[in-house]
């Protein structure tokens, strides 16, 4: 009877979570692993109070994309352009499109070299076989198939929480670096490095196509629920609903944070304790741990590079087709084959394509992780102010307006990205 019951709660649990968890997984993609990797090779243990910042930040403004979603029943994209001008809403969808395909070049090359040093074997090949498995996933895949595959995809980031059990780790020391981290500043680094270097964490942890493809799963969600119209403004199924988004994103949220602590930690005890601090891509963490960690550490590396990467680039395209579907009134969703929303598919077909075409006509990672960055700061602190106004608004979201403590930490979180991307302007300047 307990066996059954345990197992009965176990499945709800899960059942419960999803586009929250795979927010947050897909958060910890190639490219995000390639700046916790910099940042732990290069400031060790300086840069893990970043990561306590931005979890609660992350929380607040992912669960506000999801409620809008949930109680609107339209993606992000639909309710900004009801409170935006048409050619502010499309220049900031335009620029979406452009920082997530730059991520899955980005992403698919590091996939592909991750395996490369794995298998061996042909750069080029790896890459056209990821960037069609990514296609033809999406495009032949049933909306239910996909969730599920994405789901299992998320255990491939318990391979960076093995990396920091396989390594020796002094969390007292953790902790007292991460609270004084200029008392431990590396020789030959300047506070402007530093300074840097938090402005590309908190750009890889609060990302606007995670705001748009939590808010989409939310609605894609809400409309395969038959019930879902009739039940909206019951308060029971409304807070019902609202209390399994709050635990979806905050499981996800600490989940992904979680990851990118260990991230931080395995490359700061094992590169960073050896001399090497230029780490500039994933995949060059994951064989730079080979001489120091041994073949297992380094294959586990390789292999979550590999994983992550098949579950991020997924949710940059289809954040960028619902987008632009959603902008031009088209079809969208995974739920609908590819004959009832062209161009919903078509937009993932071409955000897959050019990232597989910029990897294979090698494009620097560091310029693309660089330039994903300032597009992505460009256009995320405008989208978030849009998102609290929507999530205040009477008129949008009805009697489910944000409360309190949830305004306090979406501004909290906007006025961190405003800070951030004020510095990096700044420094682009000098």
């Amino acid at each position: 009877m307990n066996s059954n019951s345990n197992s009965r709660t176990r499945n709800s649990f899960t059942e419960r979570l999803g586009p929250g968890l795979i927010t947050g997984a897909a958060d910890d993609d190639p490219s995000g692993i390639a700046t916790y990797s910099q940042a732990g090779s290069q400031f060790r243990f300086g840069l893990v109070w970043t990561l306590l910042l931005t979890t609660p930040l992350m929380i607040g403004i992912q669960m506000l994309s999801a409620r809008i979603g949930w109680v609107t029943g339209e993606g992000l994209a639909s309710n900004i352009a009801k409170v935006c001008p048409r050619w502010l809403t499309v220049s900031l969808i335009g620029l979406l499109v452009v920082a997530n395909t730059i991520n899955i070049a980005a992403d698919i090359g590091a996939m592909a070299e991750a395996l490369r040093l794995l298998a061996g074997g042909q750069h080029v090949l790896y890459i056209l076989l990821f960037g069609g498995l990514s296609i033809l996933g999406q495009v032949y895949f049933s909306y239910e198939r996909t969730v599920r595959i994405l789901k299992w995809l998320t255990l491939s980031l318990f391979s960076y929480v093995a990396v920091v059990i396989s390594v020796h780790v002094q969390w007292r020391g953790v902790a007292r670096e991460s609270l004084l981290p200029w008392a431990y500043f590396p020789s030959g680094v300047s506070p402007s490095d530093y300074a840097g270097m938090i402005v590309a964490v908190l750009g890889t942890t609060i990302s606007p196509y995670l705001f748009f493809w939590q808010a989409a799963q939310e609605v894609e969600d809400k409309h395969r629920r038959p019930q879902a119209a009739e039940l909206h403004d019951h308060p029971a199924y409304a807070a019902e609903h609202l209390a399994r988004i709050k635990l979806d994103t905050y499981v996800g949220m600490i989940f992904s944070n979680a990851v990118a602590l260990c991230i931080v930690v395995a490359t700061a005890v094992t590169l960073n304790q050896h001399g090497i601090t230029n780490i500039q891509t994933s995949a060059q963490a994951a064989e730079a741990l080979r001489p120091v960690s041994g073949d297992l550490a380094f294959a586990v590396f390789a292999l979550g590079i590999v994983g992550t990467g098949l579950l991020a680039v997924p949710v940059l395209a289809g954040s960028a087709a619902y987008a632009v579907s959603e902008v031009f009134g088209w079809r969208a969703g995974l739920s609908h084959g590819f004959r009832e929303a062209r161009g919903f598919y078509l937009i993932i077909v071409a955000a897959t394509g050019v990232g597989t075409a910029m990897s294979v006509f090698e494009l620097d990672p560091i310029k693309a992780l660089v330039w994903s960055a300032i597009v992505n700061g460009v256009i995320s602190v405008p989208i978030m102010v849009v998102m609290m106004w929507i999530g205040q608004s009477r008129r949008i979201m009805g009697a489910l307006t944000m409360s309190l403590r949830h305004r306090f930490f979406g501004w909290a979180a906007t006025a961190v990205m405003a800070a951030a991307v004020l510095f990096m302007v700044v420094a682009a300047a000098l």
